[in-house]
């Protein structure tokens, strides 16, 4: 169904046009002074030039049409030429029932699909998630959800660090403590063991006692770039090491991910692209893409009308070892030749900004991926404490991700139990429903290029723009719904009536805005403006809950209405924190 927006977009320009004034004046916009009313029409400033006529002549002329469409209580000319318009009840009354009896709550898919590919998620493996991981993870989640939620094909790709010198230091670490294993004898003929001969808890102290130990000794350093070498040359105990590594990092990355409620459908690595890389570079040369600088391959991406210098891509260093350039530019020969895709996201620290300036430039201009295919950087910004500065644990480390989940759980647990309205074992899941929605909101509410300051306390509060608020709202229309129910109404069949308080068409208001907000952070990629809206329209309920007797109203219709309101209000609630990545409780 048409969005409310573009039905009145309609009506307005047909104004226009029968009043003789081009129609793409016809520009409609959420009112600046929703004291004065709920749209606005400004066009008539825009055309006053264009026909040598005051605005307000002209306004005065549009609405003299607008006021015979059904979809205006009121159509009010203010000088200098502004055209405030207010919705007629009745058809809003009209409009949320369409959207109630939709099953995608008048929320349309693109006309024409697109097979979207998001890069996010990012960890190495061998090491534990941080929170530095946390909003890759959340964020890319919220986007693919959108983009799915509009008709798209979409495929989530976590791209794992697990290439490089770290598995050539666990190799060599783990060579140091476990010599006798067959991996290291070069004689060994037989199978491998299949169970890996470290746990996740062993291998996450590996990697960092390994890498602190090579910067004090270059012998050892040595010797782990030469396991790394072999291992990429196909070392047959090395490959086997590796395959462990993999096991058992990944095992544990899909445990920690569920809990945050984040799902990949692809779960390859920079290992995934390394055999693109041969014919790759081998392109690059003959088609006269990359030159020699130094001794190092590299392909020229500085572009006319750039304001900075934009460095040429590396292809290969000097000794000829590859890069992430390379490995970037290998996963897009591989994605272009197993899926095609027409816009590839990346989210990503957006201090990366200038990798991805260069790979996709490069992608471009070699031919690795079409012209046509759009490649989206999209850059996030620092998640720091209060003191300004990335965010640390109390003993200044960098906090693991599985820590800052517990700490955040931990302390809605303590507020639903303060408030003694549940079991101990309810309050515990309780917890960590609330508890993700805390973290979840906490980041998505800002704009995603922005830093901001992760804070517990005000993220874990049960007032203002918080998770936990916005779960509250959807807790107590629950409660409602469950109350009317249990006196013997039924939800069913129920008719959202013209509304009869300014609070009550506050809400609707709020609430009919629903599908043009998601086309909005769909096309901008913003669910940030999701979360502000969800905000708006939690504060719009809980003033018309505060304001109207519900379920104590004696007009057996009236109630009815609102009810069929409030089921509306939850549907849209619910849909939105699905596509933030959380869900609600029955009861807080």
């Amino acid at each position: 169904m048409k969005t409310l927006l573009e039905l009145i977009t309609i009506d307005t320009k047909k104004a226009f046009r029968e009043s003789g004034y081009d129609e793409e004046l016809a520009k409609v916009t959420l009112s600046n002074r929703p004291d004065l009313c709920e749209y606005q029409c400004n066009g008539a400033m825009a055309g006053a030039k264009q026909y040598k006529k005051a605005p307000f002549m002209i306004a005065d002329d549009v609405a003299g049409y607008l006021k015979r469409s059904p979809c205006f209580e009121s159509v009010d000319v203010v000088k200098p030429g502004f055209i405030n318009l207010k919705l007629d009840p009745e058809f809003v009354a009209s409009y949320l029932n369409a959207m109630a009896s939709d099953g995608r709550l008048g929320v349309n898919e693109v006309e024409m699909p697109k097979t979207i590919l998001i890069d996010y998620g990012g960890p190495n493996v061998a090491k534990p998630l941080h929170v530095g991981h946390l909003r890759s993870a959340i964020i890319g989640e919220s986007i693919k959800r959108i983009a799915r939620m509009k008709g798209n094909r979409v495929i989530g790709d976590i791209h794992l660090g697990d290439w490089g010198y770290q598995m050539g230091l666990i190799i060599t670490e783990l060579k140091k403590r476990k010599p006798e294993l067959p991996y290291f004898d070069d004689q060994y003929e037989g199978e491998y063991p299949k169970e890996a001969p470290f746990t996740i808890s062993e291998l996450e102290e590996i990697y960092p006692t390994a890498s602190a130990y090579a910067k004090e000794h270059e012998d050892y350093r040595e010797e782990a770039l030469h396991a790394t070498y072999l291992l990429q040359n196909g070392h047959r105990g090395y490959t086997a090491i590796w395959n462990h590594i993999m096991a058992v990092s990944v095992a544990d990355l899909k445990k920690n991910y569920r809990r945050l409620n984040v799902e990949f459908d692809l779960w390859k690595g920079e290992a995934d692209a390394q055999k693109y890389i041969p014919d790759m570079v081998q392109m690059l040369k003959e088609k006269g893409y990359a030159r020699y600088d130094e001794g190092a391959l590299v392909v020229d991406v500085q572009e006319e009308g750039d304001n900075m210098e934009v460095p040429p891509c590396m292809i290969l260093k000097s000794d000829g070892a590859a890069l992430y350039d390379t490995t970037d530019l290998a996963t897009l020969v591989e994605r272009e030749k197993d899926y095609h895709p027409d816009e590839v996201i990346y989210v990503v620290d957006k201090r990366q900004e200038l990798h991805f300036i260069q790979v996709f430039r490069c992608a471009k201009k070699t031919g690795i991926v079409p012209r046509k295919t759009e490649l989206k950087f999209l850059g996030f910004g620092t998640m720091n404490g209060k003191d300004g500065k990335p965010f640390k644990t109390r003993e200044g480390g960098v906090m693991r991700l599985e820590n800052l989940i517990r700490e955040i759980n931990e302390e809605m647990y303590k507020k639903i139990m303060d408030n003694r309205t549940v079991a101990e074992e309810e309050a515990e899941r309780t917890a960590r429903i609330v508890g993700l929605a805390a973290i979840k909101y906490g980041d998505l509410s800002n704009q995603a290029s922005k830093d901001y300051i992760f804070d517990v306390d005000r993220f874990t509060s049960f007032e203002g723009n918080t998770g936990p608020y916005i779960l509250y709202t959807i807790v107590r229309i629950k409660s409602i719904l469950n109350k009317y129910r249990e006196s013997g109404g039924s939800l069913e069949g129920k008719q959202i009536l013209a509304a009869g308080s300014v609070y009550e068409k506050a809400l609707m208001l709020q609430v009919l805005k629903y599908n043009d907000v998601i086309d909005t952070v769909y096309e901008e990629t913003a669910p940030h403006r999701l979360c502000a809206y969800i905000y708006d329209l939690a504060n719009e309920f809980n003033k018309f809950y505060h304001e109207t007797k519900i379920l104590s109203e004696e007009d057996e219709t009236r109630k009815s209405g609102y009810i069929a309101l409030l089921v509306l209000t939850k549907e849209v609630l619910e849909t939105c924190i699905g596509l933030l990545g959380f869900d609600a409780p029955e009861r807080m």
